[in-house]
């Protein structure tokens, strides 16, 4: 008897989008409900310290607070707002309809628990202090943030102008944030005071701690190797799902003796989850390595110049 097929993963098409295979219930359910905490912890963080403090978190968010305190238009709905453009932008950026639905729901629950706790939570917050406001706001708004990349999510606003920037002009995706975020605090300086600028600046560089922390990333960039008997199956998903490049380098084991190709790819923090799951619906037995490289320049990431 011959040896039986072995079986693939079933796999899904949505128009206007590559095949995707299908995952698990248990797995939906887990990723969303990272988002659901994630984006609760986001809007918290934003009605317990940065909105009383008058402390900037950067982004659409960031501009939102800044045209709340002369408007006061709803801090959430012009979150909401302002995120569809971004979106209609930005769509063919997001890594496929599941990244695209994820980012979603965040944006929709971060917008609607920043409106709802209003006349419930104290308008003052928890503590005058600046920089108890900029240390447990950063931490607060940074774990929300990681545990929406664990889901395999964004918060978006900067997060998809950056993919476009990056995808279409090849801006690095930190210089990205450093220049979104960097004229939300420039603006806050001259609403609020640069005291307060200041101590902003404190708050996001807190929340971005927290969140490599929480969603076991960084802002450095993410290698990967990956040993795997599909290597190009799972650089062709690479390609097509994330839109990033991979390498297929000749290996051979050195107990078996047997050739086994490996694959090479880098990816940003925020993709690390996705690749993960990438690889394992692909091929469960894969062996791989992620480490971190302090630049990449080239394809999809900084110019090489």
């Amino acid at each position: 008897m011959g040896t039986p097929p072995v079986e693939k993963p079933a796999l899904l098409k949505r128009p206007g989008f590559t095949w995707l295979p299908r995952e698990s219930p248990l797995k939906i359910a887990r990723d969303y409900a990272l988002i659901l905490i994630g984006a609760i912890l986001q809007a918290l963080a934003l009605r317990l310290f940065l909105i009383p403090s008058e402390l900037v978190s950067g982004g659409v968010s960031g501009l939102a607070q800044l045209i709340n305190a002369y408007t006061t238009w709803p801090i959430g709905l012009m979150v909401l707002v302002g995120n569809i453009p971004l979106f209609l932008l930005g769509w063919r950026f997001l890594g496929g309809p599941r990244f695209v639905l994820r980012t979603a729901v965040a944006v929709a629950v971060f917008s609607v628990f920043t409106d709802l706790p209003v006349g419930i939570l104290p308008p003052a917050g928890v503590t005058q202090d600046f920089f108890l406001n900029a240390l447990y706001g950063g931490l607060l708004l940074g774990i929300g943030l990681g545990l929406v990349y664990r889901g395999q999510g964004t918060s978006g606003g900067s997060d998809i102008l950056a993919r476009v920037l990056n995808f279409r002009f090849h801006v690095s995706i930190s210089q990205s944030y450093l220049f979104s975020d960097g004229i939300v605090i420039l603006l806050a300086g001259f609403a609020f005071g640069w005291e307060k600028a200041l101590y902003a600046l404190v708050m996001i560089y807190v929340s971005s701690l927290a969140a490599e922390a929480a969603s076991e990333g960084s802002e450095i960039i993410r290698t990967a190797l990956i040993v795997s008997n599909h290597a190009e199956e799972i650089a062709e998903r690479i390609s097509e799902a994330m839109e990033r490049g991979a390498t297929i380098l000749p290996g051979t084991g050195a107990y078996s003796g047997a050739e086994r190709p490996v694959l090479y790819c880098v990816v940003s923090r925020a993709e690390v989850h996705q690749l993960k799951a990438l690889v394992r619906e692909v091929d469960p037995a894969a062996f791989m390595v992620i480490g971190m490289a302090h630049e990449a320049l080239g394809e999809g990431f900084k110019p090489l110049k």
